[in-house]
């Protein structure tokens, strides 16, 4: 099984959802088996106002571990996550990181800020 953990800068309780990457997709949004996919196939919000379309950056991650366990990222990924806040050297787009190791163990930040103002996240 494949793992990804889950950390918030805003300080919510960090998040471990374990799953088999070829079961995705999990849901509709993103590539199959990204990040995006995976999170709000397991109940864990994600911010993806385009979609999942790599049309914006509201999925920015921080990859702390495993990114090297990631598919590569395309040049329409690189050149988006310039305008994303907070851009690090293993900054990815949640909707386009897939992970492929079906033994991943992942570990990613989520940003405090995106560049929207109103976040999309349903209400609860």
């Amino acid at each position: 099984m494949a793992r990804i953990r889950v950390i918030y800068e805003s300080g919510e309780p960090e998040r471990v959802i374990e799953f088999d990457p070829s079961d995705a997709p999990f849901q509709h949004d993103g590539q199959p088996g990204s990040i995006l996919d995976v999170l709000l196939g397991h109940d864990v919000w994600l911010e993806h106002a385009c979609g999942g379309n790599c049309a914006c950056t509201t999925c920015h991650v921080i990859v702390k571990r495993g990114f090297e366990l990631l598919s590569e990222a395309s040049e329409q990924e690189e050149d988006l996550l310039d305008k994303a806040p907070g851009l690090t050297p293993t900054s990815r787009l949640g909707c386009q990181a897939v992970i492929e190791d079906p033994d991943a163990e992942i570990v990613v930040v989520i940003p405090r800020y995106t560049i929207n103002q109103v976040s999309e996240r349903p209400a609860r």
